[in-house]
């Protein structure tokens, strides 16, 4: 009959693993180290650093008040609407809310090169292009919903 081989595993140590990792690293992420130390004395040359340090040891303090404060009126009105206005952000399609932010940009340019505030008349020519139709037409039809919503309460 044959006789059993009989195996004992060498024992694991996990902490000598890690250990290997840790005095390999400076070699394989040189240069992501030196990345973040640029960082952290960024952080630390403008205050960001002494800020979140006070930030972590005054965490009850602050948590206390904004645990009083979320529990006014006030307060839970606050979060709903922050709520509310970041269910209509995330609605918001990015590269329209982009031509938008374009679009405001240089109408105010344009607002700034004008000497004086235009008639009735160049106003009216305006708003007879596709364009200002079209914008037109949008600003109606928020005005008509902005008035539905109002006539529910």
């Amino acid at each position: 009959m044959a006789n059993p081989i009989t195996f004992k595993p060498n024992p694991v140590d996990p902490h000598l693993e890690l250990e290997r990792r840790l005095h390999a690293a400076p070699r394989e992420h040189a240069e992501a180290l030196l990345v973040v130390y640029d960082i952290l004395q960024s952080a630390h040359d403008n205050g960001l650093l002494d800020t979140a340090h006070g930030l972590i040891s005054a965490r009850d303090t602050i948590a206390g008040k904004l645990a009083e404060y979320a529990k006014t009126p006030e307060g839970e009105t606050g979060i709903r609407n922050l709520l509310a206005s970041a269910k209509i952000l995330a609605s918001l399609d990015p590269e329209i809310l982009d031509q938008l932010s374009r679009s405001i940009v240089t109408a105010s340019e344009q607002h700034k090169q004008e000497q004086k505030p235009p008639s009735l008349w160049q106003l009216f020519k305006r708003t007879n292009s596709e364009d200002s139709r079209r914008g037109l037409s949008f600003l109606t039809l928020l005005l008509t919903s902005l008035g539905r919503s109002l006539k529910k309460q």
